[in-house]
């Protein structure tokens, strides 16, 4: 299982340029700020699904408080990758990895936005009775961060394999929503409440865009070994 200190990242440092060797230290400090990234990411997630479930009335401004750090590791991220190809003049391999990072920090920032407006939408959830379809749902949204702790496997590991796999698992996140949106829709019992039931129409659209983008963090980790995205 490759990792970034692995022979075909160049990253074995005995023997390597000073400046090489600089440059790869510096790249694995950016893998491992991407992982605190997601473990806050994960973890506003999993809040989410308190403030839904559990109507746990402190998870919104945990997620809130939360989400201004995911924000400023983002732009650290961002611009510490952006330094990394302007000063040090990578080799393309090197930019296949600089550039994937970048785009993976873009997702896991856009699932902590879904976390906060998951947050937000709780809040108004909290002044309505609670409806008969919030279980399933919760479910929803633990198989949707599922796939978010493999995706930082796969990070952690640059794990090809594993990011190949989170595309399976999204299957299950879009069978949820149609399974959900059909009874939020159709199901006459399941809108005893309008307002609830358009709220959480709009909640299972988010956590369907979670998985989304826990399933491009798997392809892009794909893209750093083969250079290619897959099908």
């Amino acid at each position: 299982m490759p990792t970034l200190l692995d022979p075909m990242f160049h990253s074995t440092f005995e023997g390597l340029p000073s400046t090489r060797t600089r440059f790869m230290k510096q790249v694995k400090d950016v893998q491992q700020d991407i992982l605190r990234m997601g473990a806050l990411v994960e973890n506003s997630c999993w809040l989410a699904r308190q403030a839904l479930v559990e109507r746990d009335l402190s998870a919104p401004d945990q997620i809130d408080q939360q989400d201004q750090v995911i924000d400023a590791l983002y732009r650290k991220i961002e611009q510490d990758c952006l330094s990394l190809v302007a000063l040090q003049s990578p080799v393309s391999r090197d930019l296949r990895i600089l550039s994937a990072f970048m785009q993976i920090v873009r997702d896991l920032e856009r699932i902590g936005d879904y976390a906060e407006n998951l947050g937000e939408i709780a809040v108004r959830l909290f002044a309505l009775a609670p409806h008969p379809i919030i279980e399933p749902v919760g479910l929803m949204l633990e198989r949707s961060r599922s796939m978010l702790a493999m995706s930082l496997a796969a990070i952690a590991n640059i794990d090809a394999e594993l990011g190949r796999a989170i595309k399976d698992k999204d299957d299950a996140v879009d069978a949820d929503f149609d399974a959900l949106y059909d009874r939020l829709v159709h199901d006459s019992q399941a809108q005893f409440n309008l307002e609830a039931t358009v709220l959480l129409v709009l909640v299972i659209r988010h956590i369907e865009r979670m998985a989304d983008h826990a399933t491009n963090v798997g392809q892009r980790i794909c893209f750093i070994q083969s250079g290619r995205m897959p099908n």
